[in-house]
């Protein structure tokens, strides 16, 4: 049997999370967690050690972008992390450059194709 990479969901919707996960189940992946706040998305890596983190930039704690620092120190397998906002790009780019996450995705543009584009190049 052929499992598709895992992902964690961390985002403080609840509505996103739920959404999010339908999408990914139903096209391939196996969605093995979900976190609302960064300090849990820091902890449920380590629990579950996912392939992919999707991970919302805007959290209630602390945000995507030190949530990403924290989950990919260098010399350490560490999961794909792909940030997603429903805000625009343009007002991370700088940062998005300067992290360790794998690209950025829109919520609106979520899919399989399009996370498995950013979190799993061949």
């Amino acid at each position: 049997m052929v499992v598709g990479p895992t992902v964690l969901i961390v985002d403080d919707s609840a509505s996103f999370r739920c959404s999010a996960r339908a999408v990914l189940d139903a096209e391939g992946f196996v969605v093995i967690g979900e976190a609302e706040t960064g300090s849990a998305a820091v902890q449920a890596v380590d629990r579950l050690d996912p392939d992919v983190v999707l991970l919302d930039i805007v959290l209630p704690d602390i945000d995507g972008f030190e949530v990403c620092a924290r989950i990919t120190r260098p010399g350490v397998a560490r999961p794909a992390v792909v940030l997603t906002s429903s805000r625009d790009a343009e007002d991370f780019l700088v940062r998005i450059a300067g992290s360790a996450a794998r690209g950025f995705l829109p919520k609106a543009d979520l899919t399989g194709p399009s996370l498995a584009a950013l979190a799993c190049p061949r």
